[in-house]
């Protein structure tokens, strides 16, 4: 029977590169996978980014950070190709990165551009170049961020929900290419997790806005970017090893929730 590793060092001596490092899910995910023993680089369009790299360096992690735009493709090929040359290898792959665009009968040309590019082509295009090097290791593990948006209708979102769905697919599409290679890959599907983009909405006020947005949830509350990076670090240890071509919901409950919500003004809400 293999032999767990303690959940501490699960990824010692692995090296993992995410996309869309500096903040929220993408942060939460480089921050634990330090604490796991992992050497991480990380990419981010936001100048921010190298404060966070400062932090992890301070805190003792092995971590490297390149600023740049995920939709370039020469900026990809340079991230991928950095890290390599830097640790000699990636077991690990996190397409984070996204663009939030969200337009409907108003979404430009430029929007669909962007949300593609940064979204599903940039996924394919990291999992292209990372492959050599877990096929030339013995595999490894890959975890596409999707999103709750890929599975369902919300109003005037045809340009983000598009390119999450298409996250969704391509993920599959990938876990039985390169399952000969010993390479899973999976997907995650968070709810409303609590990162910088959910508190401007909120301008600041969780606790105002945390009962609204929790009431779409089975678990009345918003997610913690941190319980996304628990799941991703979840699919991509050996305690996933049988575990390929699936998306992990993490969504509180969202996506099982019915039409009559929480149920509180149904005639039968006391029954239970």
């Amino acid at each position: 029977m293999r032999e767990r590793a303690s959940v501490r060092d699960r990824f010692k001596e692995k090296v993992a590169l995410v996309t869309g490092g500096a903040s929220g899910i993408g942060r939460a995910t480089v921050e634990e996978l330090c604490k796991e023993g992992a050497s991480v680089a990380f990419t981010d369009i936001n100048e921010a980014g190298q404060a966070t790299w400062q932090t992890l360096v301070e805190a003792g992690c092995d971590t490297l950070f390149f600023h740049g735009d995920m939709a370039r493709e020469e900026f990809c090929r340079t991230a991928v190709r950095s890290a390599i040359a830097h640790w000699g290898k990636v077991d690990y792959l996190v397409n984070n990165a996204f663009s939030f665009t969200a337009g409907g009968m108003d979404a430009t040309y430029a929007d669909w551009d962007r949300v593609m590019r940064v979204g599903p082509i940039a996924y394919a295009t990291m999992v292209q170049l990372v492959v050599p090097s877990m096929k030339q290791h013995g595999g490894g593990a890959i975890v596409n961020v999707s999103s709750i948006s890929a599975f369902i209708a919300q109003p005037a979102r045809w340009t983000y929900n598009a390119a999450k769905g298409a996250v969704s697919t391509l993920t599959k599409c990938m876990a039985l290419d390169l399952a000969p290679h010993r390479i899973r890959v999976n997907s995650v599907s968070p709810g409303w997790i609590w990162t910088s983009e959910v508190d401007k909405a909120a301008q600041g006020d969780r606790a105002k806005w945390e009962p609204t947005w929790g009431q779409y949830h089975m678990l009345e509350r918003c997610g913690e970017p941190v319980e996304c990076a628990a799941a991703i670090l979840f699919l991509l240890s050996d305690d996933a090893a049988f575990i390929t071509g699936t998306d992990l919901a993490v969504d509180g409950g969202y996506l099982a929730l019915g039409p009559e919500g929480l149920g509180r003004s149904s005639k039968f809400a006391g029954s239970q």
